[in-house]
């Protein structure tokens, strides 16, 4: 795969999440809970590639919960959606789903989900309070809370500390300003070499990057994308390509390959899976790179994804499904699906555990996470997201005005959020 290709995991580049949830794995015939011989089966669907090792941590929770017995069943990223849909329908799925953080507000809306705000009453590893704020509020939709965080994702700098102490950094650039500095400084070194990897094609980045300049992206119903804090960070973003500092072009690199070495790209934002691929592909680096929270102009927000776990409404089990969801909940469980799929743990006192604590380069997005929030949890996100890559591409490549390229924008915006 190449350097700075848009669905590459390894290349979030100053682009932000897009959205984690992905639905997993491969799909089962059966997917209807039963009860037999005072044993309820409970049905899970699994999202992502991690789902594969959702039935260990199943396996543990029957040992605790013996009358219950967990059918993981692993759904592919490209089947998920239209499964779940088909789910919705009939009112025959899951009785516990894993769900991407965009996809909430759509089966909330369509009362797929059932609601949990009371939930934490009887099941106290399910309240608000154990998890980061930002995961919370991917939770909920229309004041009902429809989801409990499972697992987290966010963005933070990676960077060459040798290749900037050379360009006059010891530490990682702290604002704005520092980060235009140091990508120009570093571009400075001449040949092939860049400052920093932006991939355009992110649809969170200009939204992350507005978030730090004061934006609130949306009021109510009514898009602020040609205000001027949107559009100034814009013009920010842009700036990068335009000084050369960032390529505006595959430079047929994987991000690891344009890591190490000379450092064609010493520095780029990504999530927490980078943190083991550059320890594995690029062992020679150890203590030649670090991670650091995200540049602040007004602040340093970064953006938010990850999974949740919610109960389907037409579930024949409610109580084993909470009582599943309440063991995922858990520190310790959150830690041990650390250990099997590397993913970042929500409950906030999971981030205490020395596995996360003693490791600089991970303990670093414990500390992003307590200024980091998911997109505007609405249907229609998708969609402007969308409509924003497009009206981005005409700025970064064809060289269009910002302010009015954000006009035409904010309109079309406009007419996506009037529609129901």
């Amino acid at each position: 795969m190449k350097f700075l290709s848009k669905k590459v995991a390894t290349v979030a580049l100053l682009g932000s999440l897009v959205v984690s949830g992905a639905l997993a794995g491969c799909s089962s015939s059966s997917s209807s809970s039963s009860s037999k011989d005072g044993q309820t089966t409970i049905t899970v669907w699994g999202m992502g590639e991690e789902a594969k090792s959702l039935p260990k941590i199943a396996k543990e929770f029957e040992k605790e919960n013996p009358k219950i017995h967990v059918q993981v069943q692993a759904l592919p990223w490209d089947k998920a959606h239209d499964k779940l849909l088909t789910a919705v329908a009939s009112k025959q799925g899951p009785d516990v789903v894993q769900m991407g953080t965009t996809w909430i507000p759509e089966f909330a809306s369509a009362g797929s989900l059932m609601d949990l705000s009371s939930a934490a009453d009887k099941y106290p590893e399910l309240a608000a309070d154990n998890f980061f704020d930002g995961s919370v509020q991917t939770t909920k939709v229309d004041n009902k809370v429809v989801g409990v965080p499972w697992y987290i994702d966010t963005r933070v700098l990676y960077y060459r500390t040798d290749l900037l102490k050379k360009v006059g950094y010891d530490q990682a650039p702290k604002t704005w300003e520092e980060l235009s500095d140091a990508a120009k400084k570093l571009k400075a070194r001449g040949g092939n070499n860049y400052g920093i990897s932006i991939d355009a094609n992110e649809q969170s980045l200009s939204f992350m990057l507005a978030r730090q300049n004061g934006s609130q992206l949306l009021d109510g119903n009514k898009p602020l994308f040609n205000q001027k804090e949107f559009v100034d960070a814009v013009k920010y973003m842009d700036s990068f390509f335009k000084n050369g500092s960032a390529p505006k072009n595959d430079i047929g690199l994987d991000a690891v390959a344009a890591f190490k070495g000379d450092g064609i790209v010493p520095m780029f934002i990504s999530g927490p899976w980078m943190v083991k691929i550059i320890n594995d592909q690029a062992p020679e680096l150890k203590g030649k790179w670090a991670t650091a929270v995200l540049p602040a102009k007004e602040n340093n927000i970064s953006a938010l994804g990850g999974s949740d776990l919610s109960v389907f409404q037409y579930t024949k089990h409610k109580d084993a499904a909470l009582k599943f969801v309440a063991y995922m909940s858990k520190p310790e469980t959150q830690l041990e699906w650390l250990k099997l799929v590397n993913a970042m743990p929500a409950n906030k006192k999971a981030w205490e555990d020395p596995a996360l604590q003693n490791d600089p380069n991970l303990k670093v997005f414990g500390e992003q996470m307590k200024n980091s929030q998911p997109v505007p949890v609405i249907q229609q996100w998708e969609q402007i997201a969308q409509a924003f890559l497009k009206s981005n591409e005409q700025i970064f490549r064809g060289g269009a005005d910002v302010q009015k390229t954000m006009d035409d924008f904010n309109q079309k915006a406009e007419e996506i959020l009037s529609k129901k």
